[in-house]
C-alpha cells in the first residue's frame, strides 16, 4: 500500500482507493480493499446507509477505461442517494477524482481511484499515468490475494458442452439445439446436464450466468442484438 500511496502522491493526488466494490458490504469476505481515505469515511457511509449507492462504483461497471468523476453523469444516473454520497465525500475532504475500472470475468467488480482534497484540482496531464498505475496495481493485488488461482480452478467444459451452453444462452430449446448441432435431443439433454453438474447448478438460467461469468459465452451471444 505504501508504494501505491507514494505513486499517487507523485502523480499529484492526495488519496487512493483500490478495492473490490463488495468489500464495503462484506468486509470479512476476503475481497481486496486498500485505501487512504480520511478516517471515519466508511463509518459515515454505514451510518447513513449509503454503501451500495456510490456512483463511482456503478460507473466502473459501464466502461473499461479510466474516467474523471466529472464524467459520472454521462455514465450513470445520479439519484438523490448518490448525490448525498458525493456531498458527504466533499464534507470529509474528498474532492475531484479519477477512477480506473477493474472488471475481470468471474471476479467481483473493482476499481482503483485517485482523488484530491476538496477544492483541489486533479492533475489532468498525468491521468494516463494514473490509469497505468491503477491497472497494474490492481493486477498485483489480485496476484497477492490469489485470484489467479480461482480462474484456474473453474470447471472445464467439453467443446460440445460449450456449444450447448451458448445455444441455451441464445434461448434455444433442446429440440432446437439438437437440430442445429445435428445430434439427438437425448444427447443434448446429457450435455446440458453435465454442464450443470460441472457448475453444481440446477437451472438453465444459473448455467447461463456461470457461462457469462467464466466467459464461456459472451453477452453478445446471450442478449439478442436490436
Amino acid at each position: 500500500m505504501e508504494l501505491l500511496q507514494a505513486a499517487a502522491q507523485e502523480l499529484g493526488f492526495d488519496y487512493v482507493a483500490l478495492l473490490h466494490h463488495r468489500s464495503l458490504e462484506r468486509p470479512a469476505a476476503g475481497f481486496i480493499r486498500l485505501d487512504t481515505y480520511p478516517e471515519g469515511w466508511e463509518d459515515e457511509l454505514r451510518s447513513r446507509s449509503l454503501i451500495g449507492h456510490d456512483p463511482v462504483h456503478r460507473a466502473s461497471e459501464r466502461t473499461h477505461v479510466g474516467f474523471s468523476w466529472r464524467e459520472l453523469a454521462e455514465l450513470v444516473p445520479i439519484g438523490p442517494r448518490a448525490r448525498e454520497l458525493l456531498d458527504e465525500a466533499r464534507r470529509f475532504g474528498i474532492g475531484e477524482g479519477f477512477t480506473v475500472p477493474a472488471n475481470i470475468p468471474g471476479e467481483p467488480g473493482g476499481s482503483c481511484s485517485f482523488a484530491v482534497k476538496t477544492g483541489g484540482k486533479i492533475p489532468v496531464g498525468r491521468l494516463l499515468c494514473a490509469e497505468q498505475v491503477g491497472a497494474h496495481a490492481f493486477r498485483a493485488a489480485r496476484r497477492l490475494h490469489g485470484y489467479a488461482r480461482i480462474i484456474r480452478s473453474r470447471p472445464h467444459l467439453s467443446r460440445r458442452e460449450r456449444q450447448c451452453v451458448r445455444l441455451v444462452a441464445a434461448g434455444k430449446s433442446d429440440w432446437e439445439i439438437a437440430r442445429i448441432l445435428g445430434i439427438s435431443i437425448e444427447t443434448v439433454h446429457q450435455y446440458v446436464k453435465r454442464a450443470r453438474s460441472a457448475y453444481d447448478v440446477v437451472s438453465r438460467a444459473q448455467l447461463v450466468a456461470c457461462g457469462l461469468r467464466d466467459a464461456v459465452i459472451s453477452f453478445g451471444e446471450a442478449v439478442p442484438e436490436r
